[in-house]
């Protein structure tokens, strides 16, 4: 699972986000209201942790600005106001869960997991994915996970795969690093980000002439795109 923690207080950053490391969960941080919506976007994590006391930016603006777009990202806020009223203004503002601090870690992981369950599973149709995807000379057959290009099977290792569904699930947008290392390497805590490259560059080489390009878009992440060659054909 991966999660926005958009929470100021270095203390809470930083303990939280060694906790559920230690659960498989990975956190990814964000300090200012102002930015949350730009991280989210950038990062699409499984759960929002929002706190109501942010600076730039109340996190109640926040989580408005977040369905604003209508985005179906569970948001879990995790805050020290914690009168019924508090708690009624956030969950009518958007909010899918409310936990008022101090809390238990075991009842937080019990809730963080209970909101992916609910958004990738019961049958909720928004968040199936469709049969295939055909993007430039690639398609992915999301049943059984297999990549074709020009109706043949190509030949990747898991993590290689991991990172081309990845990809393929999202045609033509640039997807975070660290996104994408949570899909390739999940719960691998000791693994370092900069292993991700390793991957990409191995990819690199087998989409040579294939009329498809992984590029590195600075800041945002990797993108797949057909090239030049690829896009006339």
């Amino acid at each position: 699972m991966h999660i926005l923690l958009v929470e100021d207080d270095p203390a809470m950053q930083t303990s939280l986000q060694r906790a559920l490391a230690r659960r498989g969960i990975h956190v990814s941080l964000c300090a200012d209201g102002l930015q949350a919506i730009a991280q989210w976007q950038a990062l699409q994590p499984d759960v929002m942790v929002l706190d109501l006391s942010l600076p730039g930016r109340d996190g109640l603006e926040v989580l408005a600005a977040l369905r604003a777009l209508h985005a179906t990202t569970p948001v879990l806020i995790l805050t020290a106001r914690s009168t019924v009223g508090d708690r009624v203004l956030g969950l009518n503002a958007g909010a899918d869960d409310y936990l008022a601090k101090p809390f238990d870690l075991d009842e937080l992981e019990a809730r963080l997991r209970a909101l992916e369950r609910r958004a990738h599973g019961g049958g909720n149709q928004a968040h199936q994915p469709a049969p295939h995807t055909s993007f430039g000379t690639l398609r992915l057959d999301a049943a059984s996970g297999a990549i074709y290009h020009l109706g043949l099977p190509m030949d990747f290792t898991p993590r290689e795969r991991a990172l081309m569904q990845a990809l393929l699930a999202r045609p033509g947008q640039a997807i975070a690093k660290e996104r994408l290392y949570d899909l390739v390497f999940p719960g691998e805590v000791d693994v370092k980000y900069e292993a991700i490259e390793v991957v990409v560059y191995r990819l690199r080489k087998k989409l040579s002439g294939t009329g498809m390009d992984l590029v590195t878009l600075r800041g945002l992440g990797y993108l797949l795109k057909p090239t030049a060659a690829g896009a006339a054909a």
